[in-house]
């Protein structure tokens, strides 16, 4: 067994299929990690009822749905605002893709997008218009390398 919350090398084996492509089948993974589409089903079973698989997504296009723009918003809270006071403030925006409280300065990184320029300045003027918020700084992403959605954290799985 791993120490990796109990994950066995096949285990293993089936995050990586699946995280290449969650809509193969049960027999498809299952050739390619030597097992039944059955038992591939019950291995997929127990690792989304532990809670290592909590879901199954489609990775989209943004940019072909309208969504060119791309950044990271950086904020810088006034005072002491608990994560969930932030959670409660950005989760209704659309634009956000993520949000994680960070180290250092700032207090709060964003991973925001937008359908252009003038969209992203009003994203961060009603971010700035937050009662918490002292200030924020932007980057806007100009090209994404790299993107792994549905990675698993690893180098050996």
């Amino acid at each position: 067994m791993s120490s990796r919350r109990g994950l066995d090398p096949i285990d293993e084996a089936i995050v990586r299929e699946l995280a290449r492509d969650a809509r193969r089948s049960y027999a498809d993974i299952g050739a390619a990690v030597s097992l039944s589409a059955p038992a591939v089903k019950r291995r997929v079973d127990r690792l989304r009822d532990t809670g290592i698989i909590h879901a199954f997504t489609v990775e989209l296009d943004h940019a072909a749905l309208g969504w060119e723009t791309e950044a990271y918003v950086e904020v810088f809270c006034s005072g002491s605002t608990s994560p969930e006071t932030m959670r409660a403030a950005v989760e209704p925006y659309p634009e956000v893709v993520s949000a994680s409280t960070v180290t250092g300065e700032v207090d709060l990184m964003l991973h925001v997008r937008a359908r252009d320029m003038r969209h992203l300045e009003r994203v961060v003027e009603r971010l700035n218009a937050e009662p918490f918020v002292a200030r924020t700084r932007s980057t806007v992403v100009l090209s994404g390398l790299v993107r792994r959605a549905g990675a698993v954290g690893s180098p050996e799985l």
